[in-house]
């Protein structure tokens, strides 16, 4: 069911993304299978940056997920008027942000308010590398580009674990170029096809020097726990 409801087709849907139901090939696809089990239960909470729970929704899992959702944009989505050139976000730090696997997540974070072209920075600690050896790890060393992890994802039968997490990056990359402040060793980096930043501030500094007076950054300290859209 993973690699199906993770296949390359609807992680490729722009709905399939944060905060998005309606129209999203992977949660409309759950919830079926969801109702065609039967009756059940649903329980779910949300959480704050402490960790500590704001709400909690239980009851029907397509009327009370609706409710979630409704508080959740209101109390974890930000609304932005326009993209930015610059990006710096993260994947909330420990322990979300312990290999590159789950940085991915905050990279998709960032790139939704995101300028075609411009440029985003994840800071993610990766302790545990990408992890070496994992299949996102292979997946990304067998190809000799992003454009060449894109068209093997797209090959009919093409099937691989943590495939999602690749065309992921990969479709972030598309867009804009890529840096990683971690503990990544620079060539893991270059191999996963990212550029290393060892200094942020460094980094920002000079892009903004080059962008002009007009161009903006957004911070994601949160990374994906706060949620930005454009309006």
């Amino acid at each position: 069911t993973v690699m199906s409801n993770h296949g390359a087709k609807n992680i490729g849907d722009p709905q399939a993304t944060f905060g998005v139901t309606l129209g999203n090939p992977l949660w409309e696809e759950l919830r079926d299978i969801a109702l065609k089990a039967g009756s059940s239960f649903m329980l779910n909470v949300t959480l704050n940056e402490q960790r500590n729970i704001t709400n909690v929704f239980a009851g029907d899992i397509v009327k009370a997920h609706k409710v979630g959702c409704e508080f959740v944009k209101k109390s974890a989505m930000q609304r932005v008027e326009k993209p930015f050139e610059i990006v710096v976000t993260t994947n909330s730090g420990y322990p979300l942000d312990l290999n590159l696997y789950q940085g991915v997540k905050g990279m998709s974070a960032g790139a939704r308010i995101l300028k075609e072209g411009g440029t985003l920075i994840l800071a993610a600690e990766c302790r545990e590398g990408v992890p070496g050896g994992s299949p996102l790890d292979k997946l990304l060393r067998s190809a000799g580009s992003i454009e060449e992890v894109l068209t093997m994802l797209s090959t009919p039968g093409f099937v691989r674990p943590e495939q999602w997490q690749a065309q992921i990056q990969a479709l972030v990359q598309q867009k804009a170029e890529v840096l990683v402040h971690s503990l990544l060793e620079e060539k893991t980096v270059a191999a996963c096809h990212l550029k290393s930043c060892p200094d942020i501030s460094v980094e920002v500094t000079r892009r903004l020097n080059m962008l002009g007076s007009e161009a903006r950054v957004a911070v994601l300290p949160q990374g994906p726990l706060t949620i930005p859209y454009l309006d």
